[in-house]
């Protein structure tokens, strides 16, 4: 059997904008995926709402991706595929962070990917844009102005780590986006029509 894990923060997660609660499993783009694979695949969900690349956030614990992405690839040992996308969180007020800054988070994940799971594929995704409107008092305002613009960032950040590590790459923000509830998370068709592009992406890989 093939196993693809699947790193990732809240929009891996499969979390509801419009009640906070989480999407069944046959709405969210992973459970989606593992539906058009068949079940000669297994997909792994490894996706933690306010995950970070390398930053603890002050107020959630256990969000650092590299503090458990070592423990994770040991677990589910011998993956053949991992999926990658992180970075939205990121963006958030309190780290400061640039978009270089963020995508030398990434590498480390990589690098840990490199050491614990060498053998596997790798497909990094750079995340959705954080809406326009993020920041405002109805939405999420442990992001600013700045954090929008961050976000936009990323793509071409991830997209030269990518090249220069020889690993595929997936610019999520060129397929969907955020819905109007939050300005941050996926709608139930977002989650469809990602999981399609996934799906497509990865007939490269296995």
């Amino acid at each position: 059997m093939t196993t693809i894990l699947c790193y990732g923060d809240s929009n891996t997660y499969g979390y509801n904008p419009v009640n906070g609660l989480r999407y069944p499993k046959d709405v969210r783009w992973t459970g989606v995926l593992q539906k058009m694979l068949g079940e000669e695949y297994e997909v792994i969900e490894e996706g933690c709402n306010g995950r970070t690349t390398v930053f603890e956030d002050p107020l959630r614990d256990g969000r650092k991706g590299t503090a458990l992405l070592p423990t994770l690839l040991e677990t589910h040992a011998q993956v053949d595929v991992i999926t990658l996308m992180l970075g939205t969180n990121d963006c958030k007020t309190v780290f400061g962070a640039s978009a270089d800054v963020i995508g030398k988070g990434i590498s480390r994940l990589l690098d840990q990917i490199q050491e614990y799971a060498p053998k596997a594929e790798v497909l990094l995704i750079s995340p959705i844009y954080l809406g326009k409107k993020v920041w405002q008092e109805e939405y999420d305002q442990e992001f600013s102005r700045e954090s929008v613009t961050v976000s936009r960032n990323l793509q071409p950040v991830y997209e030269k780590i990518a090249r220069d590590r020889q690993i595929e790459f997936l610019p999520a923000a060129d397929h969907v986006k955020c819905c109007e509830a939050d300005q941050e998370h996926l709608n139930a068709e977002g989650h469809k029509k990602f999981a399609e592009v996934v799906y497509r992406k990865l007939q490269k890989l296995l």
